[in-house]
């Protein structure tokens, strides 16, 4: 059971009795509400209200949009709920995370591509900063997934790298970032992605680590920070045979299940042998890594049953709601658990003062604040960050420096992505607004860029005529989809026959293992991110303007011998 008084609450005694004794006061419908994390799907004030007063929510997370358009709800939200809720953002990378504007920094990879604690330090400042601004108290992060697989497409980019040193010197940096907001932090995705292609949105996720393996690697990781206070962890749907059998001998293959809705991994392993004394929430529970473990009736109320304390999302929130109550009223989830659960949730609330801050009116931030989203000092702050973080994997062919002396006339090819599906909702590609600022900064820089692409290849010596040199950049990112992301070339012209006539540099700005698709690119770049701080950089390096400080690692190369030529 918690204990309110020891970390990584610290509760006095008159914060506890806020506690128990708005648990005295909820009727059995509140108290599951508060069970539920509630993607807002309608801004309209009357039906957010109206998602108050009917499901009660412990918490809310949303799709971003206009830093007014979020404060106001945010505001009319905490204005009218009778207990304070958590508002989580997902500032894995800054404050785009958390609002559209807000300023992305550097992704997981990135710092480690740096090697630097002070950028995860400053990435997650910025991004606490600026999702203060909005009224968010809880951030889904840092990412503290270990990268063993290159063909992983979920942690590729959000996780930092293999080695769980390293992971822990960065998460540790960023969880002090995001405190100095006072936002609780969320580890993710306990027990450990990374060694996998597998995406939990489509197939449940399988940690295989021995249990002597994963307590070097992931269980160090989690045994580090929380020993040094953090708050919250999200149980990923990935499951975690090795352990699981090791604590319930008599379990066989058949009766695996994700971390989410596996009682020996959550109660038994994250808080009784790790000890963990915050708040467990589940991932996204639309995933089918969830889904199909067993029927929807049965995984809303065994998923608190199993030791997680809050459940993120509803499918339908009538359905989902009755599901919660019948299995807290038909004893599934025990009156002990439920206690323990919201002691654990308002725990977290009173941690943060987001009860004193409700009693003094003061839970909604000075609207002066949005001017620190996407603010100047922030886009400088990712400007330095870029500069730190690109990364060249080869120049076997001395292609580089890449400048209008060399190479004047360049051809472009551009490879976008197919939009991501972010907590259930497909979101549009944006390769087109990409492309044109990618094209915009090169001809600023001095050079003439074509980035139509011909009906048909034509002739080489009229190639090698017309350009001087191509520029393939791949904007190929996002997750949800598919469980593996691979280039897509979507018109033949674009496929690199020219590699062997004109000089071809090929630059990322997404995933980092493309080397699996190009192997004949002899110059290959990393950037990590399409922002414009991180394009800007990248180009500035090309062109020897700017020396490359970033550092990558072996997944890059994807396993094979002809991708390091």
């Amino acid at each position: 059971m918690v204990n309110l008084k020891e970390k990584p609450y610290y509760l006095s005694g008159e914060d506890i009795r806020w506690v128990e004794e708005t648990m005295e006061n909820m009727t059995d419908e509140e108290k599951t509400g508060q069970l539920f994390v509630n993607m807002v799907t309608n801004r309209d004030p009357a039906a957010l209200k109206e998602t108050l007063n009917h499901f009660h929510p412990g918490a809310i997370r949303y799709h971003n949009a206009s830093k007014e358009e979020i404060y106001e709800q945010n505001k009319i939200l905490q204005e009218n709920t009778k207990i304070p809720l958590l508002i989580a953002s997902n500032c894995e990378a800054g404050g785009n995370g958390g609002v559209d504007g807000g300023t992305a920094i550097a992704n997981g990879a990135a710092i480690a591509a740096a090697d630097d604690e002070e950028l995860a330090y400053e990435t997650a400042k910025i991004g606490a900063i600026e999702s203060a601004a909005i009224g968010c108290s809880w951030n889904f992060a840092p990412v503290t997934d270990l990268l063993y697989n290159w063909r992983n497409t979920i942690v590729q980019l959000r996780a930092f790298n293999s080695s769980p040193d390293d992971t822990i010197r960065y998460a540790r940096a960023f969880h002090r970032g995001t405190r100095t907001q006072n936002i609780a932090t969320c580890c993710k995705h306990f027990p450990g992605d990374g060694l996998e292609e597998n995406d939990q949105h489509l197939i449940m996720g399988i940690n295989d680590m021995s249990c002597e393996e994963w307590d070097e690697t992931y269980g160090k990781v989690y045994q580090t920070l929380i020993d040094d206070g953090v708050m919250t962890i999200m149980a990923g749907h990935i499951a975690l045979p090795s352990y699981s059998k090791k604590l319930c001998p008599s379990m066989q293959d058949q009766d695996i299940l994700p971390a989410t809705l596996a009682p020996e991994l959550i109660s038994g392993l994250l808080k009784e042998k790790l000890g963990f004394n915050g708040l467990v929430v589940t991932d996204a529970s639309h995933m089918i890594g969830m889904y199909a473990a067993m029927p929807r009736s049965e995984q809303v109320p065994r998923a608190i049953a199993a030791g997680c304390d809050m459940f993120l999302f509803f499918n339908d929130p009538e359905e989902d709601f009755g599901y919660m109550l019948k299995g807290y009223q038909d004893g599934i989830i025990t009156k002990d658990r439920m206690d323990d659960a919201l002691r654990r949730i308002l725990g977290i609330k009173a941690a943060l003062g987001l009860h004193r801050r409700q009693a003094l009116g003061t839970l909604v931030p000075p609207r002066e604040g949005l001017s620190a989203v996407g603010c100047a000092e922030h886009h400088k702050a990712a400007s330095l960050a870029a500069d730190k973080f690109i990364t060249l994997v080869k120049d076997t062919a001395h292609c580089l420096p890449l400048t209008p002396l060399r190479y004047k006339k360049l051809k472009l090819v551009f490879i976008s992505g197919e939009g991501t599906v972010i907590a259930g909702k497909l979101t549009a590609d944006n390769s087109g607004e990409i492309k044109e600022n990618l094209i915009r900064i090169l001809e600023s820089r001095g050079f003439e860029v074509d980035g139509d692409t011909p009906a048909q290849k034509g002739k080489m010596e009229e190639l090698k005529r017309k350009y001087d040199a191509c520029l393939v950049v791949m904007n190929v990112v996002g997750f949800a989809q598919y469980n593996t992301m691979r280039i897509k070339w979507a018109n033949p012209c674009d496929q690199p026959w020219y590699v062997s006539e004109i000089p071809t540099v090929f630059l990322s700005l997404g995933f980092t293992n493309h080397l699996i698709d190009v192997p004949m690119a002899k110059t290959y770049i990393n950037a990590y991110l399409n922002s414009e701080e991180a394009i800007c950089a990248a180009v500035d390096k090309m062109m020897g303007n700017s020396q490359f400080k970033g550092r990558y690692n072996e997944n890059v190369f994807c396993g094979r011998w002809d991708t390091r030529i």
